[in-house]
C-alpha cells in the first residue's frame, strides 16, 4: 500500500477515534442522524431528496457563508497559492480541467479532480476510499495530507490558522457559524464550514431535469431524447452504475436505511493481462489487499460531465466521444508501453462492462443526452461564487 492512501486510511481511524472532531467509522454504517432542530433550510430542485446531516456538523446558513469564503481563499495553502477551487472550478462544474490535480508546491498527484456536483449526496468519497464517510472527514484530506502534498497544514497549521484568526473580515464569520465558542479558529471548524459550503453544492435544474421533473419535456431536443432511451437500455448497461437521481448508484440521503457503496472495475487497464492497475492507481485495492478489487473505483456523477473532461480516475481519456469508444469496446485496448494490455480482457472486471455497437447518429444522440445533463443555472449561481474575485465567474455567466 502506498504512502498516500496509507495516510488517508490513518487519518480516517483518527477521525473514527474522534481525535480530529469525529468521521466515518469502518465504511459500513451511515453517518449518526442531526439533532433535531438544526433548522437548515434546503434549497432543493424538483425530486431531490432532503441531504443528510452529519450530527457533528449540523447545517447552518453562517456556517455555510464561512465556508464558501475559505473555499475561494489562497490563504488555505501553506504558501498561500492555493485554494479548494484552485482543483474545482465553477466553470468546469467544481473540477479543474487537468489531466491529475496538481497541489500547493506543484506536485502532480495521482488522481484526476472529482466534481463536486451534488456531492452532499455521495455515500463515500474520494475515488476509492471506503472509510471516509463524511465531507468533514474529507475536508481533511487535502488539508493535511503529505503523500501527495495538496493544501500543506501539516506542520503549519497554527501559522495557517493565524492568517484567519487575525483577519478582521473572518472574525465575525467564524463567530457568527460557531456561536458561543471562545476559539473556533482551529482545523477542526474549518474543515466543517468548508464541508458545510460543498453541502450546498446541488444541482438539479438541467434541461434533463426540467423535463423529467418539472413537466417542461420540450427541454430535450429529439436528439436527447433518443440518447436518453440508449443510456437506460439494457444494451448499453449505463444506467446500472450511473442510474437513480443523481447518475451515480452510490448515494444517502435523509430517510436512507441502507448506504450502497459501489466500486467498479471497468476496464481500463490490464497491465500485461495480469489484470494489474498502474502504480498509485490500484482503487479499492489499495485499501483491502484483495486481488478482485483490483482496478475497482467509485463511478461519479454524470451530472455536468459535459464540463469535467478529462475522465476518468487518472484523466486518461480525453473527450465523451473517447468514454462511449471504450465502453462499446468493453475495455480499453493499451498496445504498446509499460501500461499495455487488453482492458477488456482484464479477469478483475466488472460484469456489466459489456461490449456494443453503435451507429454514428446513436452515438451522437447519446452524446446529446449527456450534455441534457449540463446545468448553467448551477454553474452561475451567484451563491456558489468566489467572494475575493480569485476566480473569474464563467463567461457564459456574465
Amino acid at each position: 500500500m502506498n504512502q498516500s492512501w496509507t495516510w488517508t486510511l490513518l487519518l480516517s481511524t483518527l477521525l473514527t477515534a474522534g481525535g480530529c472532531g469525529g468521521g466515518g467509522d469502518d465504511g459500513v454504517e451511515t453517518p449518526p442522524e442531526p439533532p433535531s432542530g438544526s433548522g437548515y433550510s434546503w434549497s432543493l430542485p424538483a425530486g431531490f431528496p432532503t441531504p443528510k446531516e452529519s450530527a457533528d456538523n449540523p447545517m447552518s446558513a453562517a456556517k455555510v457563508e464561512l465556508g464558501r469564503h475559505l473555499f475561494y481563499d489562497l490563504r488555505m495553502s501553506v504558501n498561500q497559492t492555493t485554494a479548494c477551487a484552485s482543483c474545482h472550478l465553477p466553470e468546469r462544474a467544481f473540477t479543474d480541467g487537468r489531466v491529475t490535480a496538481i497541489g500547493a508546491t506543484g506536485e502532480v498527484h495521482p488522481r484526476n479532480s472529482m466534481s463536486l456536483t451534488n456531492v452532499v449526496y455521495n455515500s463515500t468519497f474520494n475515488w476509492a476510499n471506503p472509510v471516509l464517510k463524511t465531507l468533514h472527514a474529507q475536508a481533511l484530506i487535502p488539508m493535511f495530507g503529505e503523500f501527495p502534498l495538496e493544501l500543506g497544514w501539516s506542520d503549519h497549521e497554527a501559522e495557517i490558522l493565524d492568517r484567519f484568526r487575525r483577519d478582521a473580515q473572518y472574525q465575525p464569520l467564524f463567530a457568527a457559524a460557531y456561536p458561543g465558542e471562545s476559539d473556533p479558529f482551529n482545523a477542526d471548524r474549518v474543515a466543517k464550514a468548508v464541508a458545510a459550503f460543498q453541502s450546498t453544492l446541488i444541482s438539479g435544474n438541467s434541461p434533463y431535469d426540467q423535463a423529467t421533473f418539472q413537466g417542461q419535456r420540450d427541454t430535450l431536443s429529439p436528439a436527447a431524447q433518443h440518447g436518453q432511451e440508449l443510456f437506460f437500455s439494457e444494451r448499453m448497461e449505463c444506467f446500472h452504475c450511473h442510474g437513480g437521481f443523481n447518475f451515480s448508484q452510490s448515494v444517502s440521503h435523509a430517510g436512507t436505511s441502507i448506504t450502497q457503496a459501489d466500486f467498479f472495475n471497468n476496464g481500463l487497464y490490464n497491465i500485461g493481462g495480469t489484470g494489474d492497475y498502474p502504480l498509485d492507481n490500484r482503487g479499492l485495492w489499495e485499501f483491502t489487499q484483495k486481488p478482485s478489487d483490483m482496478g475497482r473505483f467509485r463511478p461519479p456523477t454524470l451530472r455536468n460531465v459535459e464540463l469535467t473532461a478529462p475522465y476518468m480516475h487518472d484523466g486518461s481519456i480525453t473527450t465523451l466521444e473517447e468514454v462511449i469508444d471504450h465502453y462499446a469496446r468493453g475495455g480499453r485496448l493499451i498496445s504498446a508501453g509499460p501500461y499495455a494490455g487488453d482492458g477488456a480482457r482484464n479477469p478483475y472486471k466488472s460484469e456489466l462492462i459489456v461490449s456494443f455497437s453503435l451507429t454514428v447518429r446513436e452515438k451522437q444522440d447519446l452524446i446529446a443526452f449527456l450534455h441534457s445533463l449540463t446545468d448553467w443555472s448551477f454553474i452561475c449561481d451567484s451563491r456558489f461564487a468566489d467572494p475575493f474575485g480569485n476566480f473569474p465567474r464563467p463567461a457564459r455567466c456574465n
